[in-house]
């Protein structure tokens, strides 16, 4: 558990964006105890789901992730060394520590967030922190080969409905999109520029989900 913690001071690190609420109070893995917790919205919960449940007190926030994702990371740290073997699990786990970070972030400035827009900087989140891993596990040597892995090599659950697909396959889309923009001006040059690399994930979070749309449309 201590591993959604750092994984949420990756992303607070990396946006300069930090929140008062630590992920690792709010998980649940165990999935009789979403069902306990959240009643059907708990449906047939994937490996990684956030819930929000509104209550006469306000909402109350939280996220679940499967047993085995936590102790196959467990077992195979992915801030040690993140590769293709872990690459999935942390994904995985990061998609949710990302939607937690990010609504939590949102709700305390009184931003209201879609769905469309948890999921596209989840989508660039991914993206981001395994760059970040990899160039300082791997000695600064970018990994060329992630963006490909991330966003071409997907799949989709097959009971997703048609409104959820579309919605995964936009962000994917836009992710992708943004993500390519980054490398080529910044860090697929003979001279990388990794702090402008930066200043641009930073801004991209910042946006709300309108912006987001419009800047990606250019």
């Amino acid at each position: 558990m201590q591993l959604l913690r750092h994984m949420q001071s990756l992303l607070a690190q990396l946006y300069d964006a930090p929140v008062s609420e630590d992920v690792q109070d709010f998980v649940l893995s165990d999935r009789q105890r979403l069902r306990a917790a959240v009643g059907e919205q708990a449906g047939d919960a994937a490996d990684e789901q956030v819930y929000v449940v509104e209550e006469e007190q306000g909402v109350r926030v939280g996220l679940f992730l499967e047993r085995g994702v936590l102790e196959r990371l467990a077992r195979r740290d992915p801030l040690d060394a993140l590769d293709e073997d872990n690459l999935p699990d942390f994904c995985t786990a990061l998609e949710g520590v990302s939607h937690f970070h990010y609504l939590v972030w949102s709700l305390a400035r009184g931003r209201n967030v879609s769905l469309l827009e948890l999921e596209l900087q989840a989508e660039v989140d991914k993206y981001a922190t395994a760059v970040a891993l990899m160039t300082r596990q791997q000695q600064g040597r970018f990994p060329d080969a992630l963006h490909a892995r991330l966003f071409h090599a997907v799949s989709f659950l097959p009971q997703l409905d048609e409104t959820s697909r579309r919605r995964y396959q936009e962000a994917n889309r836009h992710a992708a999109r943004f993500c390519r923009s980054l490398e080529e001006r910044f860090m697929r040059v003979r001279r990388q520029r990794p702090e402008l690399w930066l200043a641009e994930l930073r801004r991209f979070f910042r946006r709300g989900h309108q912006e987001k749309i419009r800047q990606l449309a250019v």
